[in-house]
């Protein structure tokens, strides 16, 4: 069915998706037909719309230079109708190696893989994917957004789990230098050292480390934002783009959600190919790719640095 949430603010940017726009962006999607193999040719630059679990056998091998994975947290969670049920640590950890291999046989050997995950999560996908990857950081971001908690610390971080498939893998930190505020600007010989001035203060660049406090979660005033419940901010993704994939390379998300990955992966000049079980979350990503082909802009991404939040 179309998003139609009803009436929004003037100001509210949250993407719709109107009758008459469904069935055109419905026309884009890759919908594969039952045992039909599929080609790495056929699978670039689109989103599929299909059911992972039936689809990873008909998927090509070694076809990813980099992979990005947001599967479900283990959670009681609605998506849009697709229900995912919380269960034990160790159901979980089992439920990660159920995809885990064969998302991993789609990429090449060189490739870096990313998986997301929240604190109650994290142990189990760490246990899986140490089994297939070497595993080489764990990035945590600060998703400062929710509501508090009346008997518990409130939630307001997130795990993803960094791992490359051989010692021989990509990794650009030159692309993702952070800009930072300086609070004691020191001076050699009067001139700056490791800053500059600029119109809105005193910056240096620094290298990115494994904390991330400058992510904008997405909401309602900014165009990126959609219904989906668990919506990856496109800053986030570049972050991991950048630093692990070239210009032109391939990236590939088995659950691609409203398509964040593939946007970020759009507009910074890579290729994309995204699986999504959810067909109005396909087509929320194929608006949104759309949209991409005139506006390239990422939040908080600006000639070529991060900036802080809401910057």
């Amino acid at each position: 069915m179309p998003n139609e949430p009803g009436p929004r603010s003037p100001r509210n940017r949250t993407l719709t998706l109107s009758t008459d726009e469904e069935p055109r962006f419905r026309e884009r999607l890759l919908v594969p037909r039952p045992g039909e193999s599929l080609d790495a040719p056929t699978l670039e630059n689109r989103i599929v719309n299909a059911d992972l679990f039936r689809l990873l056998p008909a998927l090509p091998r070694g076809f990813a230079d980099l992979v990005i994975a947001d599967p479900p947290y283990n959670l009681d969670k609605d998506f849009h109708g697709n229900r995912f049920k919380s269960m034990s640590s160790a159901e979980y950890e089992s439920y990660v190696d159920s995809w885990l291999p064969a998302v991993l046989a789609c990429a090449k050997p060189g490739a870096s893989i990313y998986v997301c995950c929240d604190w109650k999560s994290s142990s189990a996908v760490y246990s899986a994917l140490s089994r297939h990857a070497t595993v080489r950081n764990r990035i945590t971001w600060q998703r400062e957004k929710g509501r508090g908690a009346e008997h518990n610390w409130k939630n307001c971080s997130e795990d993803i789990w960094y791992a490359t498939l051989s010692n021989d893998y990509y990794f650009d930190v030159g692309a993702v230098m952070h800009r930072k505020r300086v609070i004691a600007p020191y001076r050699e010989n009067g001139v700056p050292k490791d800053w500059q001035l600029t119109d809105e203060g005193k910056f240096r660049l620094t290298h990115p480390s494994n904390f991330w406090d400058d992510i904008t979660v997405p909401y309602w005033s900014m165009s990126e934002n959609t219904d989906h419940p668990t919506q990856k901010p496109e800053k986030l993704l570049a972050k991991l783009i950048l630093a692990s994939s070239a210009p032109g390379d391939l990236v590939f998300d088995p659950f691609a959600g409203s398509g964040s990955t593939a946007v970020a992966a759009k507009k910074l000049g890579r290729r994309y190919s995204c699986v999504e079980q959810n067909e109005t979350y396909c087509l929320w990503a194929e608006k949104r790719l759309g949209q991409a082909e005139v506006d390239r802009t990422i939040q908080g991404y600006v000639d070529g640095v991060f900036k802080e939040r809401n910057s």
